[in-house]
C-alpha cells in the first residue's frame, strides 16, 4: 500500500534464528501429528535424509465479500504434495503453512506475525492488499517474501521482497499502450481503495507513451452488489467522442464481473464501446459465465503476466495440479494468482537446491536470493533476479524485475493470445521504459 508503515519497536532478545526456527519446527510438527486438520502443514512422505523439513508459509484472502483467492494456498499444498512425493527438495520435506488474510489489515498482520512465530524461512506465492501491515513484521523477523501477487506497490519496495511478476503497475501500463491507439475516451472504474488508488497513474502512462489523454478515474466501492450508477457514469464518459470508439476498463477484481452485470444493462442506451481489463479481474470462467461470444468481454483487451493458459509451458504446472489435485475446483490453471504461486514456488526450489545440503533459514534463503542467484522459469518469465535496485528504481519501484506483459484478447469467447497488437510476433512488451515515465503515486 501507498501509506506510511507503522514505526515497530524494539523487540526483545530472542533465540538465534536457526535455534529457533528448528524448535518451533519441530514443535510445529509434533502437534500436527496430532492435530492436523487443524494446522494447515501438508503431509507427505519423508524423504530418506537427515534433512530437517522446509517450512513456509503461503497465504490469501478466502471466504469474504471483496477479492479471493483460494487456489494460491490450494496449489501450494498440491506443490508441496507433489514435491514430498517425488523425494522433496534436494532430499528435504517441504511443508506449507497456509493462512486467510480475510482481506483485512488486522488478517494481515495475524498471517504475517504467524509466519515469524512459526520460524518460516519464506512467505511464498502470496495475494494481500496490505503491504503496510505485512511488510514491517516480515522485515523484523528477516523472512523473505517470494512472489506476492503485485497487487500493491509496496512489494515492490520492501528489500526483502522478491516479486516474479510487474503485478498491477506492468499490467495497466501495459493495458494503457494496448489502448492508445485504438481508443477515443477512457473510462477507468477502480476501487476506492488505497490499493486502488495507485491504478490511474499507471494505466495514464501506458497511454501517455501512446500520445493519449489521460483516462477518467471513477471511484466504485470494491464490495458493492451493483454497479449501475458507475456503469452509466463510465459510458457517459466514454462516449463523449462519438467521432471514435471509447472504452470502459473496469478493474475491480472478483466485482469485475458484478460490474458487467450492470454495465450490459446500461451499454443499450450509448453507442458501443470497448472493453478492457487486466487478468485477475477477467478469466475464461467469468467470461464463459457472463456469455461468451455474445457476451460484454467479447472483443475485449486484457493484459497478464504470462503466456495463455493453453501454451505448453505450463505443462509442469498441470502435471502437479494433474497428480495431486486432481478435481479441486479451487485450483484453476488459468488462474493468474494459481499460475504466481506456482513460479513462486519454482524460485524457492531453485534457492534450496542451490543451499544444497547447507543450513536452511531465513537469512540463508534471503542471502541465496541476493547473492545474485539465477532462475529460469521454463519461459513463463524472463530469467528472474533481483540487484539491489531495479532499473525502476527513479520512479519508487526498485524490486520491479519482470514488467514484461502479454496481450490477451477475447475472440469467439476464447481468451486467446493478441500477439501483433502488443510486442510483435511474441506478443510480449517489457513495460520498464513506459514505467520510468509513471507518475506512481
Amino acid at each position: 500500500m501507498t501509506g506510511r508503515r507503522r514505526t515497530r519497536s524494539t523487540p526483545a532478545p530472542a533465540p538465534s534464528r536457526p535455534v529457533r526456527a528448528t524448535a518451533l519446527a519441530a514443535g510445529a510438527a509434533a502437534l500436527c501429528a496430532s492435530l492436523t486438520a487443524g494446522c494447515g502443514m501438508i503431509p507427505g512422505a519423508a524423504a530418506d535424509s537427515g534433512d530437517a523439513p522446509v517450512t513456509v508459509m503461503t497465504w490469501a484472502p478466502q471466504d469474504t465479500d471483496a477479492t479471493n483467492k483460494p487456489g494460491m494456498p490450494a496449489m501450494a499444498r498440491a506443490y508441496a504434495r507433489w514435491v514430498n512425493a517425488h523425494g522433496g527438495i534436494g532430499g528435504r520435506r517441504l511443508e506449507v503453512l497456509t493462512c486467510n488474510d480475510h482481506n483485512d489489515s488486522v488478517g494481515a498482520a495475524r498471517c504475517a506475525r504467524r509466519a515469524a512465530d512459526e520460524g518460516v524461512v519464506a512467505v511464498v506465492g502470496s495475494y494481500s492488499q496490505f503491504g503496510d501491515s505485512y511488510l514491517a513484521p516480515l522485515e523484523g523477523a528477516g523472512i523473505p517474501y517470494i512472489g506476492g501477487y503485485g497487487v500493491t506497490n509496496d512489494e515492490f519496495t520492501g528489500t526483502m521482497s522478491y516479486p516474479v511478476n510487474g503485478g498491477q503497475p506492468a499490467l495497466l501500463a501495459g493495458l494503457g499502450r494496448a489502448l492508445a491507439a485504438g481508443c477515443g475516451d477512457v473510462a477507468l472504474v477502480r476501487p476506492d481503495s488505497i490499493a486502488g488508488d495507485q491504478l490511474p497513474a499507471l494505466l495514464d502512462s501506458g497511454l501517455k507513451a501512446g500520445g493519449h489523454a489521460d483516462a477518467g478515474d471513477q471511484l466504485a466501492a470494491e464490495d458493492a452488489t451493483e454497479y449501475d450508477g458507475q456503469a452509466r457514469q463510465a459510458l457517459r464518459h466514454a462516449t463523449r467522442d462519438v467521432t471514435r470508439r471509447g472504452c470502459v476498463v473496469p478493474a475491480l477484481g472478483d466485482r469485475t464481473d458484478t460490474f458487467m452485470d450492470s454495465f450490459r444493462r446500461a451499454r443499450e442506451d450509448f453507442p458501443d464501446v470497448r472493453t478492457a481489463t487486466v487478468l485477475g479481474s477477467v478469466d475464461q470462467t467469468v467470461i464463459n459465465a457472463t456469455g461468451g461470444a455474445s457476451g460484454p468481454y467479447e472483443g475485449a483487451y486484457i493484459t497478464g503476466w504470462y503466456p495463455v493458459a493453453s501454451d505448453p509451458r505450463w505443462d509442469p504446472m498441470k502435471k502437479v495440479i494433474s497428480e495431486e489435485a486432481f478435481g479441486d475446483d479451487r485450483i484453476d490453471p488459468a488462474d493468474a494468482g494459481v499460475q504466481t504461486t506456482f513460479i513462486a514456488y519454482t524460485v524457492l526450489k531453485a534457492v534450496l537446491e542451490k543451499i544444497g545440503h547447507g543450513e536452511v533459514s531465513a537469512d540463508t534463503v534471503r542471502h541465496t536470493l541476493d547473492d545474485g542467484l539465477r532462475v529460469s522459469t521454463g519461459g513463463l518469465t524472463p530469467t528472474l533476479h533481483w540487484p539491489y535496485e531495479g532499473k525502476l528504481a527513479g520512479v519508487g519501484l526498485p524490486r520491479l524485475v519482470n514488467a514484461d506483459v502479454t496481450l490477451q484478447v477475447v475472440r469467439d469467447g476464447k481468451l486467446v493470445a493478441a500477439r501483433a497488437d502488443i510486442g510483435g510476433s511474441r506478443g510480449v512488451a517489457d513495460m520498464t521504459a513506459t514505467l520510468e515515465h509513471a507518475d506512481v503515486p
